[in-house]
């Protein structure tokens, strides 16, 4: 996937900002609700499954423009872990019910005995498409990548396909 997904997060947002944000101040702060996600599922390394993955992520209850902070971590059943700071952008559709959302997110990850990534600073950037409760809780099916978006040579990517479940915290 590449920068695909990163490309995707700031076409969408900064589409969103200009359209739906600018009248008072395209960063301005606006409320959103903080939520808690987990999710878990498959990793995926040069397209073999080679594990299984946690990960947990909060984003915060203040968005910036569309662009909501997110703090995530995650750890694979082989030690592999990866914890990081980014935005999210999250698009609704189907009367509110459905969304899409993109994250971009840099981290730190550090190998067990996982796959050699090339880098400890690795990008996380990704889609999920879901359902939206009308208490607002979150399911959704998410697909990410990460890579070091060759900051090195060796640069091989690792991605992962999981269930997600977002609870709002209010």
């Amino acid at each position: 996937m590449d920068g695909t997904f990163a490309v995707l997060f700031l076409l969408a947002g900064l589409g969103d900002m200009k359209m739906n944000h600018c009248d008072d101040g395209c960063l301005a702060q606006n409320p959103l609700p903080a939520r808690i996600a987990v999710s878990g599922g498959d990793v995926q390394f040069q397209n073999d499954s080679i594990g299984q993955e946690l990960y947990l992520r909060y984003d915060m209850k203040t968005a910036y423009g569309p662009f909501q902070p997110a703090f995530g971590a995650s750890v694979t059943d082989g030690g592999d872990a990866w914890v990081g700071f980014g935005a999210v952008w999250t698009g609704h559709f189907a009367r509110e019910r459905g969304y899409v959302q993109l994250h971009l997110m840099p981290g730190l990850y550090a190998q067990g005995s996982g796959p050699d990534l090339g880098y400890p600073v690795e990008f996380r950037s990704g889609a999920e498409i879901g359902y939206e409760t009308r208490n607002r809780l979150r399911i959704g099916l998410s697909y990410d990548h990460r890579s070091n978006a060759d900051i090195k040579a060796v640069n091989p990517g690792l991605e992962t396909v999981q269930l997600r479940v977002s609870i709002p915290l209010r």
